[in-house]
């Protein structure tokens, strides 16, 4: 693991894995690779530590000519493809970006993974056995847990009930495909919700404080008691490099925060923090913000996630309590007020908060 292809690295999770690699490994070299669509930006990538072993490209992962071009030019060893669109809303309202994306970007992926190391390093040599594509995948593949269902583990069913959903589990199966075709070492991680710095504000935690922030409603879906299993984002960084490091090729592991609040739970527990936070806000407490609107369709009721796997085998667990990571989630956007600007300057952000949240009673939702 020298030379390291990062798909997706201007976006939420690929820019805090890039931050959290250039700090724990000092001989890895990262090649990021990112299209720079709506949630991704170059704001994430700012006051990178040791920004010399780091090359931003900006590119499509459906162009397999500049894919292939990549990883000769860098002599990739290694893959982690993040690049995807993630947003079960926008999936709803426009599914095909997301075939798209997630289906046909990985397709060429790993076509162009099979052709440079596979083909013009014939499977067997000492090369080939030392690269490796890792996916990085959602718990939303295997659909969704009634209250007193188990949670999901690697041999759980995908049952995707979202266009996301479903995107995500076909390139999942694409992946699984091309390691027992063609030979191809990969991993693949499915992880449970992230949050954390940097996230886009179109999700939950983040859409919910910045909102509280400014005195706008808080939208909850339904009844807000959908169940989510909540993970720091630096600890699926340490995750994910533990699976690079360790990982048996050919295996899926599970990566989950180890909790189950409620979405309400979630938006009530940040308005206590943002209420200790900023104690002369005009807008305390702000859970008076709270406005619930109708649910969106085919909403998962439940998720979580069974870590025993590669908490016994690879010896890895989350570090951060939900608590934890919320207080330091909450700090980290009062402390940068600069990113928080440039997100709310992007006009294509503001056109899609009126067009999901003011068509279900939300209000205006302006960050």
């Amino acid at each position: 693991m020298r030379n390291i292809l990062i798909t997706g690295g201007a976006g939420f999770i690929g820019s805090n894995f890039i931050r959290y690699l250039l700090n724990t490994e000092p001989d890895v070299k990262v090649i990021n690779l990112d299209l720079l669509t709506y949630a991704g930006s170059l704001e994430n990538l700012k006051d990178l530590p040791d920004p010399n072993r780091h090359i931003f490209v900006k590119g499509d992962i459906c162009d397999q000519a500049l894919l292939e071009d990549l990883l000769s030019e860098h002599q990739i060893d290694t893959i982690v493809h993040f690049a995807a669109e993630t947003h079960v809303d926008r999936s709803i309202l426009d599914a095909g970006q997301f075939i798209q994306t997630n289906v046909v970007g990985t397709f060429k992926l790993l076509e162009a993974a099979r052709k440079k190391w596979l083909e013009e390093k014939p499977s067997g040599t000492a090369a080939a056995q030392d690269v490796h594509f890792h996916h990085v995948s959602t718990d939303e593949v295997y659909g969704s847990l009634e209250p007193d269902d188990q949670p999901f583990s690697e041999t759980t069913n995908y049952a995707p009930n979202s266009p996301y959903a479903a995107s995500k589990a076909g390139s999942d199966h694409l992946v699984r495909a091309y390691g027992q075709t063609y030979g191809l070492p990969y991993t693949i991680t499915n992880c449970s919700n992230n949050y954390g710095p940097y996230q886009f504000p179109e999700k939950l935690i983040p859409l919910i404080l910045l909102n509280a922030m400014d005195g706008q409603p808080l939208p909850v879906y339904g009844d807000g008691r959908q169940i989510r299993d909540w993970l720091f984002v630096e600890d699926h960084c340490s995750a994910i490099l533990t699976v690079l490091k360790n990982g048996i090729p050919g295996e899926t592991y599970n990566i989950g925060g180890g909790n189950q609040p409620t979405n309400l739970v979630v938006v009530n527990t940040l308005c206590e923090i943002l209420d200790e936070c900023q104690p002369n806000s005009p807008f305390i407490p702000h859970q008076e913000l709270i406005k619930y609107v109708p649910d969106r369709p085919g909403h998962d009721r439940r998720y979580a996630m069974d870590i025993t796997k590669i908490k016994h085998e690879l010896d890895w667990e989350p570090r951060q309590s939900l608590a934890n990571g919320l207080l330091k989630t909450v700090e980290w956007y009062l402390s940068h007020p600069e990113w928080i600007n440039a997100i709310r300057d992007q006009q294509e952000f503001q056109g899609w908060l009126q067009l999901n949240y003011e068509a279900r009673g939300g209000g205006s939702n302006k960050l």
